[in-house]
């Protein structure tokens, strides 16, 4: 059957119209694979992007570094790391304590002891020989009667003082042994920021316990000695320390000694995040001095300083702000004798560079009177060496060395000549400790072992020929003794012959 023209046309149209239909099928399908793989890709960069901004931050938990083996420092260190128990017995400082002993030896109480009361303080320590020499903080054994020492294998020895040094917050005292373990100085000079240490304490007399850290920061003065003349030079730390970690050990990766721990900063008593040591290299001569002349050895170059600023370096014509200023010069102090000026600005002594006033103290501080040092200065655009010799306080070259303890028959009492650092402390400028109080006089009068005698009979006493002096410049039989106790009370008094 044949078709006519419009049935023809008809189907073609719908066969257009399919095709059209088709086509704009197909379109549509084609530009909606179009538009989802548009989407999956935006969707793969966004993903891409968001693993990149996490990516750091789970990286950055992973600070620790895996190549670092502290376990050999760990067992050269615990071992020469000891708890310190100290006593110390209190007879009451009080006038009316003092009065009441008078009164008590007046109406045939003589014998009568005054009352006293028993303070009991730990901290920790580092032996530094096989023969018992033991370093730690001051503060730990400051005043103590007693000092009981527990080793990390839990053996327990008695010890003494043998010397002191308040400007550095040391001290060193001795067990009787020959035979303990003890560590390695190391060069603190050498000890970069951001190198691993570990600090070691023995806080609870149970074993030496381990905890890790970096350096943080050196040459930290953190006001805490109370005197213009004590070195603050502290490695800074964020290892983990708390209270009975004072004299503990600041130890590197290969277990040497670079610091002696002695204080946190913290409001609240417990660590909160940094510690501060003293450097090995003032702790090595410190304990050298102890051990060799009975105390400390502080040299000087005989400078007053300033910190610089921007605008001090810009007057100066300084490029770069570095070095400290010299406001001043000690009159025959070595400084002003090698010809260094106020005006000069200090860069380094003996190579090594001086930017604050804490890190001229500990370079000067490892040195005695009568060494030799070449100070760089910075004077008029130009850069000078002088050769400094240091001197003590009084302004001589020459090494004081403690006396032995004597024993004054008049006073009943055992005396020594008190150091540099007591007289600073004290202010006075001479005097003589009680070490230990005998039957006499000075007993009966309640005076107690720590008592300073400043002055007998109006005259100033130092050692045992002055001390012999002034007893035998009394008038009649009258002898009048004025001294103080380390906390600074003062007494004076009166006995008849």
């Amino acid at each position: 059957m044949k078709k006519n023209s419009n049935q023809i046309m008809r189907s073609v149209g719908f066969l257009a119209a399919g095709a059209a239909l088709m086509a704009g099928i197909i379109g549509i399908t084609q530009s909606s694979k179009r538009n989802q793989q548009a989407f999956d890709q935006m969707k793969q960069e966004r993903l891409s992007v968001q693993q990149e901004r996490v990516q750091p931050r789970t990286a950055s938990f992973v600070s620790f570094p895996q190549d670092i083996d502290f376990v050999d420092a760990a067992e050269k260190t615990v071992n020469s790391v000891v708890h310190i128990r100290t006593e110390i017995i209190r007879r009451s400082a009080t006038y009316d304590d003092f009065f009441g002993s008078l009164r008590d030896y007046i109406y045939g109480n003589p014998h009568s002891a005054p009352s006293q009361r028993s303070l009991v303080g730990f901290g920790s320590g580092v032996v530094l020989s096989a023969d018992g020499y033991i370093v730690t903080n001051n503060h730990v054994v400051e005043g103590a009667d007693k000092i009981e020492v527990t080793f990390n294998d839990k053996r327990k020895m008695s010890a003494i003082i043998v010397g002191t040094d308040p400007s550095t917050d040391l001290a060193l005292i001795k067990v009787e042994s020959d035979d303990l373990e003890y560590l390695e100085f190391g060069n603190s000079d050498e000890v970069k920021i951001g190198e691993w240490v570990l600090a070691v304490g023995n806080p609870f007399n149970l074993t030496s316990t381990v905890t890790a850290g970096i350096v943080s920061a050196k040459a930290r003065n953190i006001n805490i000695l109370g005197n213009r003349s004590s070195i603050e030079s502290f490695i800074q730390t964020d290892a983990v320390i708390n209270r009975g970690n004072s004299g503990g050990a600041l130890v590197n990766n290969q277990g040497e000694l670079i610091g002696i721990n002695a204080a946190i900063a913290s409001h609240t008593g417990v660590y909160e995040g940094y510690s501060f040591a003293i450097p090995a290299n003032i702790v090595r001569k410190v304990v050298d001095d102890l051990i060799r002349y009975g105390e400390p050895q502080r040299a000087y170059i005989g400078v007053e300083i300033r910190e610089m600023t921007s605008e001090l370096a810009k007057d100066l014509d300084m490029q770069s702000i570095k070095g400290v200023y010299v406001a001043g010069t000690m009159e025959n102090g070595g400084a002003a004798e090698a010809g260094i000026n106020a005006g000069d600005v200090i860069l380094d002594v003996d190579d090594v560079e001086v930017n604050t006033l804490s890190q001229l103290l500990e370079v000067v501080g490892q040195h005695r009177p009568g060494d030799e040092v070449v100070v760089s200065i910075f004077r008029d655009g130009k850069i000078y060496d002088f050769d400094v010799m240091l001197k003590n306080q009084d302004g001589t070259t020459e090494v004081k060395k403690r006396e032995a303890v004597f024993f004054s028959e008049a006073l009943g009492v055992s005396l020594e000549r008190i150091g540099t650092s007591d007289k600073n402390k004290l202010g006075i400028n001479s005097g003589l400790k009680v070490t230990n109080v005998e039957e006499g006089i000075m007993l009966r009068g309640g005076i107690s072992k720590g008592f300073v005698i400043v002055r007998i009979n109006g005259q100033m006493v130092d050692d045992e020929d002055s001390l012999q002096r002034a007893l035998d410049s009394k008038r009649g039989n009258t002898t009048r003794v004025e001294g103080m106790y380390p906390n600074g009370m003062k007494i004076s008094f009166e006995f008849f012959d």
